[in-house]
Parts: C-alpha cells; sequence; structure tokens
C-alpha cells in the first residue's frame, strides 16, 4: 500500500549576498533537505530562500513560508536548527506555534531538542560576532584604516582561512576515507582528535566544518 504524500516546504538561509551568489553553505543545506525528502513521503509544494542574519527576528520570507505552512498545513523543511535561527525566542516561537517543522539533520528530534541547538546556535552567533570585533579592534591597533580600507582585514583573513583549509585537506581526506562521511561525524572525529581550529582554543561545530569543506 503506498504512503500518503504529507506536503513540504522548504526553507534555506544564508547571512550574506556574497554566500547567497557563491552558493557558500547552500549547496549543503539542499544536500542534507534532499536526503531526508528521499527517505520519507513528502512533496515539495515551495521553496524559500532568504539572505538575512540568523539573530534577527524580522525575517520577511520566513515569515511567508510559516504562513503557507499554516494555511496549506505543510510541514517547514530545514536543513538544521541554525539555518532557521540564531534566535532561541523566535526558534522557541515557531515550536509553540500550530507550524510543524523537521530539521533535516535530526529528523526525530524532539521540541527540547531543538531549543538545545537553537541555544548552541546563538552562542556559537554571539563568538563569531566577538571575534570579529576583536579582529577589527587589533587592526585598528595596527594602524589599518576600517571603513572602505578595511576590506584589506577582510583580505587577509579570507587568505590566512583559506591556507588554513589546505592544510587540513589531507587530515579531512583520511577521515572520510576511514568511514566518516556526515558532517557531524567529521566534526566528532577532529574534536576527538583534538585537532586545533582556525581559532584556537575552541572547539569545532558542525558550521565551522561546513564552512572548511566548503572552502576545500
Amino acid at each position: 500500500m503506498q504512503k500518503q504524500m504529507n506536503k513540504g516546504v522548504t526553507y534555506y538561509r544564508v547571512s550574506t549576498k556574497k554566500q547567497g551568489k557563491s552558493g557558500l553553505g547552500l549547496e549543503a543545506q539542499k544536500e542534507a533537505v534532499k536526503t531526508y525528502v528521499t527517505n520519507h513521503p513528502i512533496q515539495i509544494d515551495r521553496e524559500y530562500f532568504e539572505i538575512e542574519s540568523g539573530k534577527k527576528r524580522k525575517r520577511p520570507v520566513l515569515k511567508q513560508a510559516l504562513r503557507f505552512c499554516r494555511r496549506t498545513k505543510a510541514i517547514l523543511i530545514i536543513a538544521n536548527i541554525d539555518r532557521l535561527a540564531r534566535n532561541t525566542l523566535l526558534v522557541a516561537g515557531i515550536i509553540e506555534s500550530e507550524v510543524k517543522f523537521v530539521a533535516a539533520n535530526k529528523p526525530f528530534a524532539k521540541p527540547l531538542d531543538h531549543l538545545e541547538d537553537a541555544i548552541r546556535a546563538e552562542r556559537e552567533g554571539e563568538r563569531i560576532s566577538q571575534r570579529t570585533k576583536d579582529a577589527l579592534r587589533e587592526a585598528k591597533k595596527r594602524g589599518v584604516q576600517l571603513g572602505t580600507n578595511g576590506k584589506l582585514l577582510a583580505v587577509e583573513n579570507k587568505k590566512l582561512s583559506s591556507e588554513f583549509a589546505t592544510k587540513l585537506e589531507p587530515l579531512i581526506c583520511e577521515i572520510r576515507s576511514q568511514g566518516f562521511k556526515t558532517i557531524q561525524a567529521i566534526t566528532d572525529e577532529l574534536n576527538a582528535r583534538k585537532v586545533s581550529t582556525f581559532r584556537p582554543g575552541s572547539r569545532w561545530h558542525k558550521s565551522t566544518v561546513h564552512k572548511l569543506i566548503n572552502q576545500l
């Protein structure tokens, strides 16, 4: 007997226009959602794509997606919680609403699991913001002109990040060859081996591993 198909709506988010144009982060989201949809009886009715900070609560495209889900009883499908938002209150509000949603990386997660992931995502966003502020402050101390010329700092950081990714490429290939295929598995293995991140002193997270693999 054929299973009844549920209606689904996909929602993807990136933080900057540059990420949107380059596909940075977007392809990984689409791949995660595709894997979930392939293994579940879901018919995708619409796709929503938004370029916006995950910390903001005013998200017009997300609002449209939620409105459509309420009207059609469709399931909102996201790659993972931090792509939905890096704002715990926003995630909590969606959990409490009548809209059902699924994170492709944790399809059987309970509401409390989603809240815990939202808290981690928000904290990671705060750490990223603080690192950016620290980098700008140090650049200013070195006499780097911020504003238009501050792009030099971004170029420098991008160069260092690219060199770091290249350095880790053989290790990532080795880890994958040993059967660690998913982002979560690679993240856990990097932490288990105590491999240093680009910012020494912090642990690997799925978001940073996503970024590393996209760079490679």
